[in-house]
């Protein structure tokens, strides 16, 4: 309903603070005892009883009310939403009548019909509350309430709890679940390799208990992206959109229906007055709705929100919609980002040639963009104007969350300030794409090779990178012929991937074998006994040249050992355009977009230096790359051949990826090196351990004797073939294969 304009800025404060008031003290009438006992309670209460409870070693009553504490808010979030959906027709005749009378002669009663629906409306919401929720269950949370559960704090007592009353597999999903939003947290993640490491724990239960729907469908839109499987990344991509906005819709819901307590000052000068304090809650209300963009970019565990976050989902939408087909569909979707990005010069371009694809007919010219798209810009605008109203006459402090935001809707006298912020954001990020990489590994290239016959090809400086080299001559023409022997002898289909023949792409199938697996077979009888002694003598000599070459100032030991094979299958490989291994980085999540690498779970943060030792070159295609953060500028290429070993540290200087195996059957030893010895490859010492019960040693050096010590009693605590599995959540990430 149109209303008059003089009125909005008003109206909009008096709705708000009248529904804001209405969740303030809000008292439920005349109930029971057993009545209130029903109704949800204060978890932030709970919380602290369980708090109490852990603290008293009272393990059963405290991981019961924490427990509590947790769902009691999720229920509560529920019913305020549920409240909400139910109440928003209440006062529905009154705001008819506020477009019915504006120009009558009753149009002078315009406030009292507005403070009718409002009213209306507000007693409704306090009426719905008041059923499930207790009256203290309705006052507003402290902030270090708020601060606890943002940062997922009940889960850490929580995996405590679990672990003193011997429940591991519930203590290892608390304990993930609170590592996933604090990955700097080393004495968690410590933990979690102890869960690891207990009988029963399996990597399933391993689970993220408040993983956020958006995210899983944003990272598996990304994988089907980078194996251009364009259906599935159309599906997925627009899935993740309807979920972001629902998401940003329901924490806008959550912002207007929650209880707040009256400003004292929000920002606004001189808040004596009903209006001044209307105003100043208003705004603070619509600033909260405004935030919520940030607080669904956000990931767990991140600082800064990705920039742009919906925006880049229709990016992404569109494009896959074109390659899969859709191109009706890619329209719209273009059609519904150029609402936030007009005048974009690359969207325009695409645009015409949507326009041309679809032969130009008015239809497609007459394609408008999706309705929610429209819904949301018009919405955000409108909140926006507010705001800015209340930053130029009410002193108000409102920073905007986005960088679509069109000119002219910042008002002439702060819009001088506006430009200077916007062009600090352009300037940090320019800088942040000119800035050279820094390598914080600790390692150093430039160090002597210690074998005879092998020969530096390829140094940092020609390789365009930091740390980087490739060696030549590190395996004779013989040993390459014995290790491909093996893979074709032992190798399994989808080795690593639980299965899965093709993980990556569906042009090519994915074989693979580790040390473990080999010396196995060789005990049965099934696989050549000198050719696994070459497989795990590989590693060390691998270690030993790395070593010394990125001259390492402390230990550096194998965290893993794959052998492994990509082999183009039969059906048409002419154009291809996906790859055989998408970019990555070994040890951090990739977000090209962003160019950000974080050091987190899933990742396999604990690995320090990355190695492919190449058996073979009589294939096409699967050429190891360099890029930078971007996923997209290719910084060097390597060719395979027999003998060749690549190395580079692990970390975000060095994103790679595996161009397309389009003939023939690529084979290579990958190898990871960490500096923990926590970390090192248990499955190595297992395969060690069952050379040793056959009365069959096995050769090492001095230093690695030295390290060795005593520590064989426990080296068949944990599988790493359980250990590297991924759990579920990447961005562009590695899995036991990156190389």
């Amino acid at each position: 309903m149109a209303l008059r304009s003089e009125h909005f800025t008003v109206y909009v404060a008096l709705y708000f603070f009248i529904i804001a008031l209405s969740t303030l003290t809000v008292g439920a009438s005349g109930g029971s005892g057993s009545k209130v006992l029903s109704l949800l309670q204060p978890y932030d209460f709970l919380y602290y009883s369980g708090v109490r409870a852990y603290y008293g070693g009272e393990w059963a009553k405290a991981a019961e009310l924490l427990e509590k504490s947790l769902q009691t808010k999720e229920a509560l979030l529920r019913t305020r939403r549920q409240c909400h959906d139910d109440c928003v027709a209440s006062g529905t005749d009154a705001l008819n009548k506020l477009g019915k009378f504006r120009d009558s002669e009753e149009g002078s009663m315009w406030d009292l019909w507005a403070l009718d629906w409002i009213q209306q409306r507000a007693e409704c919401l306090r009426f719905c509350i008041g059923r499930s929720v207790t009256p203290t269950g309705q006052l507003p949370v402290s902030n270090d309430i708020e601060y606890e559960f943002d940062t997922r704090n009940p889960y850490n007592f929580l995996q405590v709890t679990y672990y003193k009353l011997e429940k591991s597999k519930k203590a290892a999903s608390a304990a993930h679940t609170y590592f996933v939003a604090n990955p700097s947290h080393l004495e968690m993640r410590n933990n979690i390799e102890k869960y690891r490491r207990m009988k029963g724990v399996t990597e399933d239960d391993f689970q993220d208990r408040e993983i956020e729907k958006h995210w899983i469908l944003y990272d598996a839109a990304v994988q089907h992206e980078a194996s251009s499987d364009w259906l599935q990344a159309t599906e997925k991509w627009k899935a993740c959109v309807n979920e972001t906005l629902w998401q940003t819709d329901e924490c806008r819901v959550q912002c207007e229906v929650a209880p707040r307590p009256l400003p004292e000052d929000r920002g606004v000068d001189g808040v004596d007055g009903v209006f001044e304090k209307a105003a100043a809650l208003s705004l603070s209300l619509l600033s909260c709705r405004q935030s919520c963009v940030t607080q669904v970019a956000t990931r767990p565990g991140r600082i800064s929100a990705q920039e742009d976050f919906l925006q880049t989902q229709l990016e992404h939408l569109h494009i896959a919609q074109f390659k899969s087909g859709d191109v009706s569909g890619a329209l719209q979707t273009l059609r519904s980002f150029l609402l936030f990005y007009p005048s974009d010069k690359d969207s325009l371009d695409n645009l015409q040639l949507y326009y041309e694809t679809l032969g130009g007919d008015a239809e497609s010219h007459g394609m408008q963009p999706a309705q929610e798209i429209v819904k949301y810009i018009n919405q955000s605008l409108q909140e926006k104007k507010l705001l800015y109203f209340g930053v130029e006459n009410l002193n108000f402090n409102f920073t905007d969350p986005d960088l679509w935001t069109p000119e002219d809707v910042v008002p002439a006298s702060v819009r001088e300030n506006w430009r200077a912020e916007k062009q600090k954001i352009n300037e940090k990020i320019n800088e942040g794409d000119q800035l050279e990489e820094v390598d914080d590994s600790g390692f150093y290239a430039g160090g002597p090779v210690p074998q005879v016959g092998v020969t530096i090809t390829m140094d940092d400086e020609a390789l365009n990178g930091t740390n980087r080299v490739v060696l030549d001559g590190v395996m004779t023409e013989k040993e390459c012929d014995k290790i491909l022997q093996l893979a074709t002898v032992a190798a399994s289909l989808g080795d690593g991937y639980r299965g899965r023949r093709s993980p990556h792409t569906p042009h090519e199938t994915f074989e693979g074998l580790t040390v473990l697996r080999a010396v196995k077979l060789s005990q049965e009888g099934l696989v050549n006994q000198s050719d696994t002694r070459l497989l795990h003598e590989l590693g060390e000599r691998v270690r030993t040249l790395l070593h010394s070459y990125f001259r390492s100032p402390s230990g550096l030991f194998i965290s893993f050992t794959h052998l492994v094979c990509r082999s183009a299958t039969t059906d048409d490989q002419e154009g291809r355009m996906d790859l055989s291994h998408p970019v990555h980085v070994d040890n951090c999540l990739l977000e090209p977009e962003t160019k950000q690498c974080w050091r987190e779970p899933p990742a396999f943060i604990h690995r320090d230096l990355s190695a492919i030792l190449y058996l073979n070159d009589n294939f096409d295609g699967g050429e190891l790359f360099f890029t930078k953060r971007d996923a997209k500028t290719v910084t060097a290429r390597v060719k395979p051949s027999c003998g060749r070993l690549v190395g580079f540290s692990s970390g975000p200087v060095n994103p790679h990826g595996v161009t397309a195996v389009t003939r023939g059957r690529r084979c290579a030893l990958a190898l990871w090196f960490t500096k923990e010895k926590l970390y090192r490859d248990m499955e190595r010492e297992e395969a060690e351990s069952l050379w040793a019960a056959d009365g069959q040693g096995v050769l090492k050096n001095k230093e690695e004797e030295e390290k060795e010590g005593s520590a064989i009693a426990g080296r068949n605590a944990r599988s790493h073939a359980t250990k590297e599995r991924s759990r579920g959540r990447n961005i562009v990430m590695e899995s036991k294969d990156e190389l």
